[in-house]
């Protein structure tokens, strides 16, 4: 990999007394497309607010393109922010909302049209230009407010829960664009986001934080498949996790032995914590037991949750299978092959 284009170097941020980033570092490279997912609370849009310049750090560095901009006024940073709420002038119209920056730059004329009518035609609204935000659906708002950015040229664009005010198919409709906008331009995008699967489909690679640090670095297949920790592995779907005391599964009723199945498989000697996704439990065989307390069909698949003397398990099966009633007894596995195994439990 090139040299770091953003590097955040022990970056301490907080509001008064209230620490809420601690010694971060983190580095991203141009052209990257990086998410800072997490929980509400942990962090990330301090972290985004500082590198915008609208939060001053306590302690700490930030670096842009060779330059320190740790003390740099937002406003001479030239780093891009949309908000989730477009804010966008509803007076004026799509052209006039995306030339605004520019015309306070002095850009004028052809020049100004030139780069204007590209940066509304490069989101697809080169027929919308005319029309106020009013008129617009919230798509085409979140891509005026994304065009509006891009015709600054920032070295960096810092989205904030940019598709959170959309519905469904309007999310979908949108990763789609802001991916083809990023690889079109190049531009180094990071986008803050509490929604795991809006970072999965978009990002390069995922920034996972928690109570002001960072749990987990790494390619969305990384983070699915192999989170580290306790907290990882929940947020990214695996619902079934234990913590590893002298090799049994430490539960509400104390330590239980793996199941005999796992003998075939030694786990790693620093593994903390197991973790499986519902789709992982084998439901109707195996050496625990457990009665079925919820069902819920979901299309192809039908959930249950079970409560056993491990604890609550979450399991799930193809529905085309019989289903099972409440208040039915199930013998399950927590087969180990499938585990993900965690390096830190806590």
């Amino acid at each position: 990999m090139s040299d770091a284009y953003l590097t955040l170097d022990k970056l301490t941020l907080a509001y008064g007394d209230t620490v809420a980033v601690k010694d971060l570092d983190l580095t991203i490279e141009k052209g990257e497309l990086v998410a800072l997912l997490g929980p509400s609370g942990c962090g990330k849009t301090t972290t985004m607010r500082s590198i915008a310049g609208l939060l001053n750090p306590a302690s700490g560095r930030i670096t842009l393109d060779g330059a320190d901009i740790t003390r740099v006024s937002a406003n001479k940073r030239n780093v891009g922010l949309v908000f989730q709420s477009y804010a966008l002038f509803p007076h004026l119209t799509v052209y006039e909302n995306v030339a605004f920056g520019l015309r306070l730059k002095g850009v004028s004329g052809k020049q100004l049209d030139d780069k204007v009518t590209a940066s509304i035609k490069s989101v697809g609204l080169a027929s919308f230009a005319a029309r106020k935000p009013g008129e617009l659906s919230g798509g085409q708002q979140q891509r005026v407010a994304l065009a509006r950015s891009m015709v600054m040229e920032p070295k960096v664009l810092l989205l904030d829960e940019p598709l959170s005010n959309l519905d469904a198919r309007l999310r979908l409709e949108m990763r789609a664009e802001l991916q083809r906008v990023q690889k079109g331009t190049g531009v180094t995008m990071i986008f803050v986001t509490h929604d795991q699967i809006e970072a999965l489909a978009l990002a390069d690679r995922i920034v996972v934080m928690l109570n002001g640090g960072i749990e987990q670095i790494g390619t969305p297949e990384d983070i699915y498949n192999k989170p580290v920790s306790a907290f990882v592995a929940d947020f990214v779907g695996f619902e079934n996790v234990f913590a590893l005391e002298n090799g049994k599964l430490a539960t509400p009723n104390g330590l239980v032995e793996l199941s005999a199945s796992a003998s075939q498989v030694p786990v790693p000697a620093a593994t903390k914590g197991l973790a499986w996704r519902p789709r992982m439990v084998i439901l109707g065989s195996g050496p625990f037991q457990g009665t079925v307390r919820g069902t819920s069909f979901a299309g192809n698949t039908r959930e249950y949750l079970l409560d056993t003397p491990l604890g609550p398990i979450k399991a799930e099966v193809d529905a085309a299978l019989p289903s099972h009633a409440i208040g039915a007894t199930l013998s399950f596995d927590l087969p180990l092959a499938a585990a993900a195994p965690l390096s830190r439990c806590r």
